[in-house]
């Protein structure tokens, strides 16, 4: 394994891992991360091995367009529940520079204060190019925080707006954090996130603009009257917060608590969890068939002579793809 700093064995990753060795723990999600083959399969099958050790933390995912006050909250509202005697991992995606692949990672220089609680762990990682808001590797990591024993994951998306509906796939409870006067009063009348979260905070709700706020609370919540009530039974609340004076982060959680109990009792909490489980299958499947057209030397021979037929204006985008598809499947 090239990547691990101590050349560790699956073994020792894995012990480490369950054990809660932070640097092991970010040698593993290192490991997962990696695009070298050989770390692919060494991945698979740490993943594999300790696979019997997760499930059993609360996945809340934390979204809003960028701006809103995402780390600010996670950090306010990570250092609650560590109060509550809970250990909390934080795994933030950073959007990935299409230009030079960079990222910038600064998330736990904005948590500042979580980040040196030893009851917390806090894991950036780029997007790089993946859609969704999310990583393409933010269930392997999620995974592995839950075995090294943190029982509640909060998952930050990068915060690119209606788009960043990944996360709802891989989360038990979508939090959705929005701002008065930036324009969100008419998102709240559209689909996507909205119909999606399972509670809605109006952050910044502090000073000269607690009454704008609520104003735009009101909005929000005669928007929700035009969606379709939640297949889980769910009334989605929507409260007005101020993550710099957090004083009503215990009512946060009793909704979250709430919602819990509720999807628990009916069953859609655990049949949520089995197709997230199918959806993550169906995308990593699709992923690797689409690296296997990149990596198979004939394949990407025909893929670059459609594309110079496409540039050239003899062939058509979908005859393109037709006749790839063609080419690798017969």
């Amino acid at each position: 394994m090239s990547l691990t700093k101590r050349n560790l064995t699956l073994d020792q990753l894995k012990s480490g891992v369950l054990s809660g060795d932070r640097l092991v723990l970010s040698q593993a999600i290192t490991l997962c991360e990696s695009q070298l083959p050989e770390d692919q399969r060494s991945a698979t099958q740490l993943i594999d091995s300790i696979l019997s050790h997760t499930g059993t933390s609360l996945r809340i995912g934390v979204t809003g367009i960028p701006g809103v006050g995402k780390s600010t909250f996670i950090e306010a509202f990570g250092l609650f529940l560590i109060e509550k005697g809970h250990r909390i991992a934080v795994l933030s995606i950073d959007p990935t520079s299409t230009l030079n692949q960079g990222s910038i990672l600064g998330d736990k220089t904005r948590m500042n204060e979580l980040s040196q609680n030893r009851n917390a762990y806090i894991r950036p990682s780029p997007t790089s190019g993946h859609l969704g808001g999310i990583s393409e590797k933010t269930r392997e990591n999620m995974l592995l925080c839950e075995a090294a024993g943190f029982d509640v994951i909060l998952i930050e998306t990068v915060g690119v707006g209606q788009s960043e509906t990944a996360v709802k796939d891989l989360s038990d409870f979508l939090l959705l954090l929005m701002i008065a006067g930036a324009g969100d009063e008419l998102q709240g009348i559209k689909r996507g996130l909205m119909e999606l979260a399972d509670m809605i905070l109006v952050n910044k709700s502090d000073g000269e603009n607690i009454e704008e706020s609520l104003r735009t609370k009101i909005i929000f919540e005669q928007a929700l009257h035009y969606f379709p009530q939640n297949i889980n039974h769910w009334t989605v609340p929507i409260e007005t917060i101020s993550s710099r004076q957090p004083k009503n982060l215990d009512q946060v959680w009793k909704y979250i608590d709430q919602y819990i109990s509720i999807t628990k009792a009916n069953d859609y909490f655990y049949a949520n969890r089995k197709n997230q489980n199918l959806q993550w299958f169906r995308e990593g499947l699709s992923n690797q068939l689409l690296k296997h057209v990149f990596q198979d030397s004939k394949l990407s021979s025909k893929k670059k002579e459609i594309e110079e037929a496409i540039l050239q204006g003899n062939q058509s985008v979908k005859s393109g793809i037709d006749t790839l598809l063609k080419y690798a499947f017969n």
